[in-house]
């Protein structure tokens, strides 16, 4: 019986884990998931600021996704929009200092990017040389 009793409440531990890892990665995902919000937020590290500037940087990205992506991305902390009053009225966008959690991010998806690249390259080549 207290075998039994250990065994439940290891797999109710190991659930309870689970639902954390998964809640957190899920949180995680809301912030900065989704094809353009890292693409965005490593732009501006790079000195893109302004609207134009960020839609031509980031190849493929629509106005219209990109403003939508600037306001989730303000309203998630990562950057705040700088309105200049005088003529023209201009409009920049600046990385708060919360954005730098994400280098770690950026650095690991970047070499797994990297490897994963090489690996279908190299998977890609040893089909093209298996064919008869």
């Amino acid at each position: 019986m207290k075998e039994q009793n250990e065994t439940e409440k290891s797999t109710k531990e190991f659930s309870e884990d689970c639902h954390k890892l998964l809640s957190s990665v899920s949180d995680a995902l809301y912030a900065i998931g989704g094809k353009w919000k890292l693409m965005i937020i490593i732009a501006m590290a790079r000195g893109n600021n302004r609207f134009t500037e960020l839609q031509r940087m980031v190849n493929g990205i629509s106005a219209r996704v990109l403003s939508s992506e600037l306001k989730e991305l303000e309203m998630n902390g990562f950057i705040v929009k700088k309105v200049s009053v005088g003529y023209p009225v201009t409009i920049e966008y600046q990385l708060l200092p919360y954005s730098e959690t994400l280098q770690e991010v950026v650095g690991a998806l970047s070499r797994w990017g990297v490897q994963h690249r090489e690996k279908i390259k190299n998977d890609m080549s040893k089909e093209g040389s298996s064919k008869p």
